[in-house]
């Protein structure tokens, strides 16, 4: 079929599945970071059809901070059972028991900025050379700055002055013992690409994507889901509203959105009326202006 013949969706398709099975190709111990969230959902898609109806050549690994959303929790292992893929999962309440790491305390505590120790350990007990994510230029500035062959040191910290060139579609994944390489897939997607993408697929979504009334309580301007994991006080008012998650994380720093968009497509045209980028409702990326940088730096996905 001729390019011209191919919609903008049959491109980024196209262009994942290369990417994808490059990694297959250049790396010898690969991994496919689940999260729960639409971008790996995506990312599961894109995978069945770059190597069925074959095995997967990786794992899906996730790491689990404790305080996901159970919505998510029920997807994960409903899609383990369907797919019949292997599943890794880190914990990080087990670096907390092992004093790796100390959780956080006060009103707004996340777990969100422990999972970069608990993800390294992973990738070091498993000798992962290859880390494969759903992340997107769009989302955030640092972001935009990955190449889709992003480096990490042996310490797993990322360089943005180490970035290598990537012309004509060329991805070199030679790298030292010790480094791994984070790889983005869906890196020229966006958040209306991912959801367009869904939509076509015909994809299943975890409930939470969709709006639906819940329990909420505004912080920091943000409405948060009222859970144990959160830690309340007197002046936090709960109250109930239709809303829905934009992207899915912690549930200590993943806020909602109001809204009525029950339907895909409902949310496609919310998305394109939004004037706000789905990580706007991250409480992690708003603690500096070079919060997600930082975090890279360190080790974070």
């Amino acid at each position: 079929m001729s390019r011209n013949k191919l919609n903008y969706l049959d491109d980024l398709e196209a262009e994942a599945i290369y990417i994808l099975r490059e990694v297959a190709g250049q790396f010898e111990k690969p991994a496919l970071l689940f999260s729960g969230g639409k971008d790996s959902i995506t990312l599961v898609r894109l995978a069945e059809k770059a190597f069925r109806p074959g095995k997967f050549p990786f794992p899906l690994v996730h790491i689990d901070t404790g305080h996901n959303f159970e919505e998510t929790i029920t997807y994960r292992d409903e899609m383990i059972e369907r797919i019949g893929e292997k599943l890794i999962v880190g914990y990080v309440q087990d670096d907390i028991d092992a004093g790796r790491v100390i959780e956080q305390k006060g009103k707004n505590a996340s777990r969100n900025a422990l999972q970069t120790v608990t993800l390294l350990n992973t990738i070091e007990k498993y000798k992962f050379d290859a880390c494969i994510g759903g992340a997107r230029r769009d989302e955030e500035k640092a972001r935009a700055k990955e190449r889709i062959f992003s480096v990490r040191d042996e310490f797993g910290q990322w360089d943005p002055k180490r970035q290598r060139p990537e012309l004509w579609n060329l991805y070199n994944g030679k790298i030292h013992k010790g480094e791994n390489v984070r790889v983005f897939p869906i890196s020229n997607w966006t958040e209306l690409d991912v959801w367009n993408y869904i939509r076509r697929e015909n994809i299943p979504l975890p409930s939470i994507y969709f709006a639906h009334q819940r329990d909420v309580i505004t912080r920091n301007g943000q409405l948060m889901a009222a859970n144990p994991a959160l830690n309340m006080d007197k002046d936090d008012v709960i109250e109930r509203r239709n809303v829905r998650f934009r992207t899915v994380g912690d549930m200590t720093c993943t806020a909602a959105v109001a809204s009525d968009a029950f339907e895909i497509d409902d949310i496609i045209d919310e998305i394109s009326a939004s004037k706000i980028s789905e990580r706007g409702a991250r409480m992690d990326d708003k603690v500096s202006e070079a919060a997600m940088e930082d975090r890279k730096k360190g080790g974070y996905f």
